[in-house]
């Protein structure tokens, strides 16, 4: 984890000097990239909020994740992502917002979506939004350290 504090360092950095803010709704990372951000000095700066929505009932609510969505698509979907940004993005108003749901297991995968299914979102200052669907290995922890590391890599490779 030594290296993904020095890409936090580095982020905490470049975007204090832009004046730019970033915001995070998680869901199978468990507040594991807020907590990343936090344990950095000088996070207070760039770092706007974050919403731990785990209950679809909460990314609905919260977020504002329509109903139809989390029914037919599902929790771990793209369309579900998008809008879990577009969601924190109304009530954090960042410039940059990342959106994690994915299934960390050893329970809840299907054929369809194995365990280690993530989907991993940004919305950048131009309001466009890009999801990432991703297969992670491992057991759960794996799994979610892993979509932790690659978040925060997406907002690293679109802040620089």
């Amino acid at each position: 984890m030594e290296k993904l504090e020095k890409t936090v360092e580095n982020l905490i950095k470049t975007l204090s000097m832009r004046n730019q803010t970033v915001s995070f709704a998680e869901s199978c990372t468990g507040g594991r990239i807020a907590a990343a951000f936090t344990a950095v000095s000088g996070s207070s700066n760039i770092l706007h909020g974050s919403c731990i929505t785990y209950a679809n009932e909460i990314k609905e609510r919260w977020l504002g994740v329509p109903k139809e969505i989390l029914e037919t698509k599902g929790a771990v979907s793209k369309e579900c992502v998008e809008h879990m940004l577009e969601g924190m993005e109304r009530m954090a108003a960042s410039d940059y917002t990342l959106a994690v749901s994915g299934i960390a297991g050893p329970t809840g995968g299907t054929e369809f979506k194995p365990v280690g299914t993530v989907y991993i979102g940004l919305r950048t200052p131009d309001g466009k939004n890009e999801v990432h669907h991703c297969l992670f290995k491992g057991d759960r922890h794996q799994v979610q350290d892993q979509a932790t590391t690659f978040a925060i890599e997406l907002l690293e490779k679109n802040v620089n």
